[in-house]
């Protein structure tokens, strides 16, 4: 479940975003009054946003951003001229700020962070060729050493986690040790 977090210099304009955000469908988000607090939550979370004032009450964004976890992005809000000051990379929104511009802008990051997320929870579809290379191995061991189909497939995973590699290389190895060993 992604969320917004908002950290802001001043409390009240932390509950203004949030109250923006919440008018405009976003359901999980939350103000905190500084840094230190976000980072006490932002643990409960797979992914979200994060939107950070320039310098907050206990550390400036740049450590904040270094310290949230993988699966989430921070968003600099403040003046123009504090946000030309930012690192390069980081995705900002200048004040006074423009509700489309910020509606938008969670939208679209929290869209991307979710899609890397399932990206990542996917696993790689294995071709054709890759599954018979693993449909041979497992044919060989369970001619030569006598394995039900599931032994072999057990084998050859067990045999993939112990040596670091996937189950395709594993597949290749055994086929070739076979083949030179007949």
């Amino acid at each position: 479940m992604s969320v917004v977090l908002i950290v802001l210099p001043k409390a009240e304009d932390g509950k203004k975003v949030r109250k923006i955000l919440m008018s405009h469908g976003f359901s999980h988000v939350f103000a905190y009054p500084t840094a230190s607090a976000l980072l006490q939550e932002v643990n409960q979370y797979s992914c979200g946003l994060v939107i950070s004032g320039y310098r907050l009450k206990d550390m400036y964004y740049r450590e904040l951003a270094e310290s949230l976890p993988p699966y989430f992005d921070l968003v600099l809000m403040g003046s123009a001229s504090t946000i030309s000051e930012a690192d390069t990379g980081i995705l900002s929104l200048a004040t006074p700020l423009k509700v489309y511009d910020l509606v938008n802008t969670v939208g679209m990051v929290l869209t991307q962070l979710e899609r890397r997320l399932r990206k990542k929870k996917q696993p790689k579809k294995r071709s054709q060729r890759e599954e018979n290379y693993i449909r041979n191995a497992k044919f060989l061991l369970m001619e030569r050493n006598h394995l039900s189909e599931e032994e072999a497939h057990r084998y050859i995973q067990k045999s993939s986690m112990d040596s670091g590699t996937n189950m395709v290389e594993t597949a290749q190895m055994i086929l070739m040790l076979m083949f030179e060993e007949g």
